[in-house]
């Protein structure tokens, strides 16, 4: 009897050994949540106009797997937004596309946690209907001489528009066609412009050109720029318990998947 009932545990031991054994060697099969903490009340993010789709899509998830809390969303232009948190705002977590902002407000005393979550990039964007070869000719294509305006975001408050004029001036552009700019409040309100008809063609984030409301309706080229995107956690934050677990989500596997689509690479 008794060796009976010892041989029983070892063959049960052996069984869960082998479970753990096959675990390990095939973790392609075990879905990452985006993160492990529940989330609960109401979260208020702030995020450049550029996270659109994605964050959309991320906070999709996060609610899913946190239907205890929801998620208030305000985009804009980061120095508008900014503005807004220091003149006291009541956001929990702010998302910038660029690192200036958000070390400001580090070093204010508004903020903690400050970190790097993805790098943005700019593209050439026209609709279909443009006889403009944008793919092949990219910043050259603003040469084109039946362009009468052209759509940058205002670089006074919006990183993407800052780089923008960059861009063009590391590509010796910039003087020759600085004439015809209209400027968006941000990056989505350039990207409107050129799908209304007020601007031939613009330089707008390669996370909205490859969203599914643009990329039906134009066509684009990514061009050379990198914009260092960073966030922090606002001090003043009246749910820091969901601002965390926001955080930690915004890491995930399954959150870094999205941002790669829509061109982000995350950090």
């Amino acid at each position: 009897m008794t060796k009976s009932l010892t041989k029983s545990r070892i063959l049960i031991f052996g069984f869960w050994a082998f479970l753990v054994s096959f675990a390990m060697g095939h973790r392609s099969f075990v879905i990452s949540p985006l993160h492990a903490a529940q989330a609960t009340g109401q979260l208020r993010i702030a995020a450049a106009s550029d996270l659109k789709f994605a964050l959309d899509e991320i906070i999709v998830r996060f609610t899913n797997q946190n239907p205890r809390c929801t998620v208030k969303t305000s985009y804009g232009a980061s120095g508008n937004l900014f503005a807004q948190i220091q003149n006291g705002a009541p956001f929990d977590i702010f998302f910038s596309a660029d690192t200036n902002y958000p070390h400001r407000l580090l070093e204010n005393g508004h903020a903690t946690n400050y970190f790097i979550y993805a790098e943005g990039h700019l593209a050439v964007w026209v609709l279909k209907r443009s006889p403009i070869d944008v793919e092949k000719r990219g910043l050259q294509s603003l040469l084109d001489p039946s362009i009468r305006k052209i759509a940058i975001a205002n670089p006074a408050h919006a990183p993407y528009g800052r780089a923008a004029v960059a861009a063009l001036k590391d590509a010796g552009l910039y003087e020759r066609v600085s004439s015809k700019f209209v400027l968006g409040e941000n990056v989505a309100q350039t990207a409107h412009f050129i799908q209304s008809g007020g601007a031939d063609i613009g330089i707008i984030a390669l996370s909205l050109a490859r969203s599914p409301a643009l990329s039906d309706q134009g066509r684009h080229r990514k061009i050379p720029s990198r914009l260092e995107q960073a966030a922090i956690l606002l001090r003043r934050s009246s749910n820091p318990n969901a601002a965390r677990a926001f955080r930690e989500a915004i890491r995930s596997p399954e959150a870094r998947s999205i941002l790669e689509r829509y061109g982000l690479t995350p950090k």
